[in-house]
């Protein structure tokens, strides 16, 4: 038999269908091999993608959570039959290196996006620039997401940021609730661009650099790219793949 791994969250959902997996997948001799089967909800998921970033193996998600959008559907009847139909989908994370005023450096991938966000009352002061091409001057605003198509849906779409097709090559750069520019929307650039922000007022307006849930405080400059080398192989049921998410979403 190909090798199996299951991996689940400890709460009773998830390990109840741990359970009914373990007890059941004998049955399927013809698994794709390699397999990494994630119970739980889209949270647990990226800690197991993270923990697993060398990885060449393809990883199988299954919902025991809330929305569950990188994860597949429990069905009792269809769930380990799915397996050898699903389709995969590769997915690149972000690297975010960030320096606070401290002049500490720390680096983290994001899946889903990198939050910039205010870390008191005062508004952030943001200077945004791709190379060296200014996105924009002074954002006063709660903080600014960057975003990976895989992750457009998540706090981006709150955010109203766009949705972005998983073969745009392109990344969402949204404001959160900004106060000047009111009107600025954001901008849509190459997943090939190195974004660099920084704080304009790290001791008036301090900011916490966030990838995916790893928060980083008192930020004061971050730079942010797409980390190529990175490569996660998600499967996904061929009637609920990630791409038609992103469809049902908009």
């Amino acid at each position: 038999m190909n090798k199996i791994t299951i991996i689940s969250d400890t709460n009773k959902k998830s390990l109840r269908i741990k359970s009914f997996i373990s007890k059941n997948i004998k049955k399927y001799q013809f698994l794709k091999s390699n397999l990494i089967i994630v119970i739980g909800g889209d949270g647990f998921m990226l800690k197991v993608l993270k923990k697993n970033k060398n990885s060449t193996k393809s990883f199988y998600g299954i919902n025991s959570g809330n929305y569950g959008f990188l994860m597949n559907k429990f069905s009792p009847k269809h769930t380990i039959k799915n397996f050898s139909k699903a389709k995969m989908i590769s997915i690149s994370p972000l690297e975010m290196i960030v320096k606070n005023k401290k002049g500490q450096n720390k680096k983290f991938i994001a899946i889903n996006e990198v939050s910039i966000l205010r870390q008191s009352r005062q508004a952030a002061s943001l200077l945004i620039k791709t190379g060296a091409k200014t996105i924009i001057k002074k954002l006063i605003s709660d903080g600014v997401l960057v975003s990976t198509p895989a992750g457009s849906t998540a706090y981006n779409l709150s955010v109203h940021g766009p949705i972005l097709s998983l073969h745009s090559k392109k990344l969402s750069i949204s404001p959160i609730s900004p106060f000047r520019p009111r009107r600025w929307k954001g901008k849509i650039i190459s997943d090939k661009s190195i974004v660099k922000i920084r704080n304009l007022n790290p001791q008036k307006r301090p900011i916490s650099a966030v990838a995916d849930n790893l928060e980083f405080r008192n930020a004061k400059n971050i730079l942010i790219k797409t980390d190529k080398k990175i490569k996660f192989n998600l499967l996904y049921d061929s009637n609920r793949s990630l791409q038609k998410k992103l469809k049902l979403n908009k």
